[in-house]
Order: C-alpha cells, then sequence, then structure tokens
C-alpha cells in the first residue's frame, strides 16, 4: 500500500504536492477537473468525494491536489492523506480513457511539434514536475503553440504570465524564434 511519505508546498498557495513512498502509475500523466468529477478513475473519485477539492494531478510518485480557497489546508490534510493511501494502489486498475488528453495525444504530429515536445521534455515538463504541475500541447497552428496546465500549474498566478513567458522564450531559443505560446 503507498503511503504519503511528506506534502511539499508548491508556488501555488491553493496546491500541494503529496509525495508518495512508490509510483502513483506508470507512463503518462493523469489530471482532472471537478468539472469531470465523474471519472472511473479511483483515486480522482476518492477524492472529489472532499468537499473543497477542485483538480488533481498525479505521475510518476506524488499527487498534486488544488483546493478552493476558502478553506484551509489544516481543514483537509488529514483527509486529503487517508484518502490517498486508501486509493493509490487501485490507480493503475483504473480507466485511462477517462484522464486528461496526453502531452500531444490529440495533436496531430509534425517535424515542428516533434522538436518542441523533446525541448519540453528536456528543459520545461521536469521544471513543472517540479512544482506540482504540468502541460499540455491542445494544438499548433502555424508558429502558436497552445498549452494547458495541469496540477498545481493549473490556478497559479504566476504560471499564466512568467512561466508562460519563461516557456515561450526557451522554445524561441531552442525551435524558432516565431514561436508564440497561448493558454487554451
Amino acid at each position: 500500500m503507498g503511503k504519503v511519505i511528506s506534502i511539499e508546498p508548491t508556488p501555488n498557495p491553493h496546491a500541494k504536492k503529496f509525495m508518495l513512498d512508490s509510483p502513483v502509475c506508470t507512463g503518462s500523466t493523469r489530471s482532472f477537473e471537478r468539472t469531470n468529477a465523474e471519472t472511473t478513475d479511483p483515486l480522482a473519485r476518492a477524492l472529489f468525494a472532499i468537499d473543497h477539492v477542485t483538480s488533481i494531478f498525479y505521475v510518476q510518485e506524488f499527487v498534486t491536489v488544488n483546493k478552493a480557497p476558502d478553506v484551509s489546508w489544516e481543514a483537509l490534510e488529514r483527509t486529503l492523506i487517508s484518502t490517498i493511501e486508501a486509493n493509490v494502489d487501485a490507480v493503475n486498475g483504473g480507466d485511462e480513457r477517462d484522464q486528461a488528453p496526453a502531452t500531444t495525444a490529440a495533436v496531430e504530429s509534425t517535424p515542428l511539434l516533434e522538436k518542441i515536445n523533446a525541448v519540453l521534455d528536456e528543459k520545461v515538463r521536469p521544471a513543472l514536475a517540479g512544482d506540482g504541475g504540468g502541460l499540455n500541447i491542445l494544438g499548433l497552428d502555424g508558429l502558436t503553440l497552445k498549452i494547458h496546465y495541469q496540477g498545481a500549474c493549473g490556478s497559479c498566478p504566476s504560471s499564466t504570465a512568467g512561466t508562460m513567458m519563461a516557456i515561450q522564450n526557451v522554445l524561441k531559443k531552442e525551435v524558432d524564434e516565431g514561436i508564440q505560446v497561448v493558454l487554451a
């Protein structure tokens, strides 16, 4: 049975990263918003049963939980820990069709998009994961890259301006000077 071994703050005051002693899932990230709380994913379903949980993101050995701003972490942490520990082992048997789209699953692959994804995988996604988040590529229209933040990044004020600008600057330097990054 997976155990929460630590809780880490994120740059987003409404998100915390719950570190586990074993992988939550293998393969791709999973991201859920309360608006799609009718998931069959056992961990997401259990966490959304807790009032004030607004989104969930997990990959590797952590689960990031976002909460509503009107409730304190002290009121939620014990319940979140016990819920994560009680449901984390059921995740790998869950239905992956529920999860948010993979990083480029719905986007037609092109050489430019492959290069963008490689740069994101090497230079951006590890940093976002370190802060309890991630990003999906939702589309590429010419040189305009449409992204969606996951986890702690999704509702963090700094990700909508500073982080997005940093991502754009990395892609301009590494891929093409004309790239524009927008939130979709």
